[in-house]
């Protein structure tokens, strides 16, 4: 049975993402998502808003942090609110986007009035969802690269045809680069499926069966949703 594509991993673009600010009753929910692919990563933009906050009295955290071969790592931080209502909350509204390799901050300046546990999960909750909404999304997608060695004289042509045959296939098939030799040329493909049997069959039909892919890994690129 063909391998079918994996799953491209929803996240959020790098690069520093928007803050936003949700007054309720005179208190400030300043909050910003980031992409963050470690759990060190996750605890330096924690640092980092605190240190653009010094004032605040709370800075409340959460991050879904992807693992290979296993389930996200998640953490929450109630950084001082009452326990369940600030860090939880903001964890149960990244979860319900499905994105991995996010953080969220939410800085808390405090306007004189308590809200309330279900005030603060509110509070926490949407000004979470706001954050989330208003950040850069990104797909993480895997390619799998393919080696293609000929002679020099046939590479010309068949990357060409190549060329051709990538430009509707929707990502399916991508020709990287080639790489000149004094008598042989290797073409690298990208495909989205680890199967070799499409391209062997396709890298046939435009070579008279003397182009062969051979595997030569997979890397991780990153799409804007």
């Amino acid at each position: 049975m063909p391998a079918t594509p994996d799953a491209p991993v929803l996240t959020l673009a790098r690069g520093r993402q928007p803050e936003t600010d949700l007054e309720v009753r005179r208190s400030h929910f300043l909050a910003r998502a980031a992409r963050t692919d470690t759990e060190a990563e996750a605890r330096a933009l924690i640092a980092e808003v605190r240190a653009e906050h010094p004032t605040a009295r709370h800075h409340c955290s959460a991050f879904v942090i992807g693992v290979p071969s296993a389930l996200p790592v998640e953490r929450s931080n109630d950084d001082g609110e009452p326990s369940g209502t600030a860090g939880q909350p903001i964890l149960e509204v990244l979860r319900g986007t499905g994105l991995v390799g996010v953080s969220v901050v939410v800085t808390r300046y405090f306007g004189g009035t308590l809200l309330g546990t279900g005030g603060l999960v509110r509070a926490y909750s949407q000004a979470a969802a706001q954050a989330l909404d208003a950040a850069r999304r990104a797909r993480l997608v895997t390619r799998h690269l393919w080696d293609v060695r000929v002679p020099v004289g046939e590479a010309g042509r068949l990357e060409a045809d190549l060329r051709a045959l990538a430009g509707p296939r929707d990502g399916a098939l991508s020709v990287e680069e080639t790489v000149w030799g004094a008598t042989h040329a290797v073409l690298m493909l990208s495909t989205d499926s680890p199967d070799a049997d499409g391209l062997s069959a396709l890298l046939a039909s435009v070579s008279q069966g003397s182009a062969v892919p051979q595997a030569a890994g997979s890397r991780v690129v990153e799409q804007p949703c």
